[in-house]
Parts: structure tokens; sequence; C-alpha cells
């Protein structure tokens, strides 16, 4: 089969645009597969976003695959964290595995639904060390650098994910999201991030549930289709499944009610104009639709209690079990010359820890999403905030000794909601000084299917970032020469 569809073409369109070609047989999946490629090898290298290709493997599936799944052919690559794939590197941004040289030999059932789906992987990418920092910077790999500003973050630790689809190397990514590395680098590379209700998604076979259920696995998209798409591929229970997620609740009829939130929860911290601009936009699109848009966002968000220790303790005992985890799973010994400072820093506050804070935690978020989820029962359908409350920051900038400081500020928006397990997605409706400048919605438990709807229709009402690549080749390596040398200064 020869294409008449041109490269340029083929990786400016979406997953289901893709797959429409394989499925009326204008395109095969290994011209897909080549066209993909053949953009990976000519801007990973300046933007590093996929650290383990395996470009045979992918060429080798592409030629046997036959009829069948929704994405039949389509490039695909693998946030490095979490969800491995049999005879794969597994290394989860720890520079002890990394030098280990460690493979997997089993698949997760995500991965395994990815597949049944027809996606075809060409890699893996980078992330954060066991995902703690909200920035794509490990120094096992390097930083992954966002297409928008190459001296820029992409944040998340699904950063390098997210810049695979925006420089076009794939139309969509896994990724998942412990504080909002779905959302966080969709909004700072253009995209579609959504995190879905909490066990929607199986984290089987090795877990049920990872950090009291606030992790949750998916992906990173250029179009809500795609969005809608794959989350109904990969919604599949698995068995033994600890949670049974609401299931879909009907779409309310007009009008429904969009509270407003613009200033950070508690205000700990500053909201950039240009992200309060991105709401201010989209509400206005919103209202322009039908909607009832007004100021108004549940006041549990702003509970003292997040000042203090309880929903920080769920993450510094996952570190703790994180390293306890890969003994188990292979007998290495994590010391503090084997990891990141702030990992290090983290996994022994964790251990510090007893059953009864950890449990004391997880009772305090249990009783605050109770109170905070009454506002979407009581009146209002969704909630409109930044995703972030500031620019994709320069990359550095989350170095000690305001690490942790850094991250609390990034994840402001989006942390609650891996607490509460509602689904949010984050949707790329602004830009400022060439910047993507994202906006979360968030509704009720079990309710992806409104944020879907009420995206859709911002997506053919506004011109969204996702209508163009940020990125060529011209001058770039330079670009990245001369951010080194200034992040070095």
């Amino acid at each position: 089969m020869g294409s008449t569809v041109g490269v340029e073409e083929l990786i400016g369109l979406d997953a289901t645009g893709q797959a429409e070609l394989v499925s009326r047989r204008e395109v095969s999946a290994l011209e897909l597969m080549e066209a993909a490629a053949a953009r990976l090898e000519a801007v990973n290298s300046t933007l590093n976003a996929v650290i383990h290709p395996n470009l045979d493997g992918a060429r080798e599936r592409a030629g046997g695959l036959v009829a069948g799944g929704a994405f039949r052919g389509v490039p695909f690559v693998v946030k490095d964290l979490i969800a491995h794939a049999a005879g794969e590197p597994f290394h989860e941004g720890v520079r002890a595995l990394a030098d280990a040289g460690f493979r997997e030999d089993r698949d997760t059932s995500l991965v395994q639904m990815f597949d049944a789906a027809g996606l075809v992987t060409v890699g893996r990418t980078n992330t954060s060390e066991l995902g703690l920092l909200p920035t794509t910077e490990p120094l096992s790999y390097g930083p992954t650098r966002n297409p928008w500003d190459l001296s820029r973050s992409p944040l998340g630790s699904g950063g390098g994910s997210a810049v695979a689809v925006a420089a076009g190397i794939v139309p969509l990514a896994h990724s998942n999201d412990g504080g909002g590395s779905i959302r966080l680098p969709a909004s700072a590379c253009g995209l579609i991030g959504l995190k879905p209700t909490r066990g929607r998604v199986s984290l089987g076979p090795d877990f049920g549930e990872l950090v009291s259920g606030t992790i949750s696995e998916f992906a990173i998209t250029r179009s809500v289709r795609d969005t809608s798409a794959l989350l109904g591929a990969v919604s599949v229970p698995q068995v033994g499944e600890p949670y049974a997620p609401a299931s879909p609740t009907r779409v309310p009829a007009r009008p429904l009610r969009i509270g407003i939130m613009t200033s950070a929860p508690r205000g700990e911290s500053r909201v950039h104009p240009a992200c309060r601009a991105a709401v201010e936009v989209t509400a206005a699109a919103l209202d322009e639709l039908g909607f009832v848009v007004e100021a108004a966002y549940p006041r549990a968000l702003d509970d003292a209690g997040f000042a203090v220790e309880a929903p920080k303790i769920m993450p510094l005992g996952f570190a703790a079990f994180a390293f306890d985890w890969w003994r188990r799973r292979i007998g290495i010994e994590f010391g503090p010359d084997d990891v990141e400072a702030w990992t290090w820093i983290c996994a022994k506050r964790g251990r510090g820890l007893s059953a009864v804070d950890y449990l004391g935690a997880v009772e305090y978020v249990q009783a605050w999403t109770r109170r905070l989820s009454r506002w979407w029962h009581d009146r209002y359908d969704l909630l409109l905030t930044p995703t972030v409350g500031e620019p994709p920051p320069p990359l550095g900038s989350f170095a000690a000794p305001d690490t942790g400081r850094r991250a609390a500020q990034v994840t402001a928006f989006t942390y609650p909601f891996n607490l509460s397990g509602q689904p949010a997605i984050s949707l790329p409706c602004h830009i400022d000084s060439g910047l993507p400048i994202g906006v979360q919605l968030v509704s009720a438990h079990g309710n992806e299917q409104l944020l879907l709807q009420v995206s859709a229709e911002l997506e053919r009402a506004m011109t969204w970032t996702t209508q163009d690549l940020p990125f060529d080749l011209r001058g770039h390596r330079e670009a990245v020469q001369g951010s080194s040398d200034s992040a070095a200064g």
C-alpha cells in the first residue's frame, strides 16, 4: 500500500483520524509507524521525550496487525511509571534501576488494553523519579523540554508523554496522575488531559489502588473524541478491583450550572494573570453556549487541614512504600546515592510515619471528600479553575530548598481532586505570550460523560492550541544550547 498522505499531514491528525485512514486502507499501520519514527528521530534528541524507543518492535507489531481495535495502527508511547510491558525497560526515573538495565517480564492490565485497542507502542517516555515531582527533570535521563519554549518545563511527571504528543511524534500518549501529572503537562503543552474517576481504569495486576486511591491511569490527547474513545477502550474492570466507580450519570438538562474559581485554595499562592484570563475566556465561551456561569466554588477547598500534614502524609508514605516495593520485586535496596535528594528526603520522612499517622490522614481525606462532594450534589454541575496557577516555569524551578513549596504551588488546583477521586480534565483554552495555558473542569464522581460533552462543545466553539504543532527543527538545537547555558549560569 502506497500512501498519498504526506508525513506532515499524518502527524497533524488526531488518533481517530489516523485510525480512520488505516480503516479505509488509505494508509497502512506500518506507514503510520514510519511517520512516527521519522518524527521521533528528527526531534527527540532535542526534546528528550522518549527515553526508551522501540522502533523495531513497533515495526514488527504494525506489520502484523489484523482488523480490530478503535485505534488500530495508531502510534503510541507509554510513560515509564507504573504501567510496564514484558521485555521493556522499566525504571520509573530511578538512577539505580537505569544503571542496572532492569527490564520487566510481564504486562500490566492497562498495557494489554492499549494493545487490544490496536495501539502501536513506539517507546517509553521520560518521567520524574518515582513520579514524586511535578516536573520531568530526572537526573537519570535528564530534562524533557517543552516544545513551546525549550527553556521551560512541560510540568508533571508525565512531561515526556505530553511532549511526544505536542511535538507530533504520536497523537496520544499514556500517563498517570497522582497530583496532576496528566492534567499539568496537558496544560503546559497545549493538550487535553483527563484524570478519570477513581477506579475507572485498572492499576492491576500489581495494584488494586495506590496511595489510597489518589493515583489514576489514563492518557494525554489532542482531541476530545480521542479522549472519549480511549476511555471507552480501557474502562474495563479487572477481577478483584477494590473500587467500583460510580456509573456514568445522565447529563442534566440545561441550563447546567458552572462555578468559577480563580484564586488558589486558601490563597496560599498567587495566580498569574494569564491563568485568570484563561478561566475568564473559557467562562465567556461557556456563557455564550448557554450555561449558567458564576463565581462559586466548594469552600471545602479552603479547609485549613490542607495547611498541615494530613494530605502530605500519603505521598510521603508512598515514597517509602516504593522503596520497599522495589526491594521485594528485585532485591535492590536503595541508598542515598541511588536516588535523588528529594526522593530520599520523602522516603525518609515516610519511613518515620506510623500506621496510625497514615490511617489518620486517610480518615481526614475521606471526611473532607464527603464535604467537598456536596457542592456538586446540591447545586452545581461543574467547577472551572486554572489547571495550574502559572505559565510553564523554567526548567530548574524545583531545585532545593524550595522543592516542596514549589510542588505544592503547581499542584494547588489539581491535587485536591486526586484526594477526592473525582474526574477532572485540562483543556487547552488559552495562549499567553506564546505559551499554552490550560483550564480545568471538575465534575461529580463518575460523571466523565458530562466533562466530555462540555469539553466537546468548547472544542467546537474555541480555537485551541491543539490545532497546530508548536515545534519544528529550525534553530532549536542552538536554542537548547542557549537555554542550557542560561540554566547553568
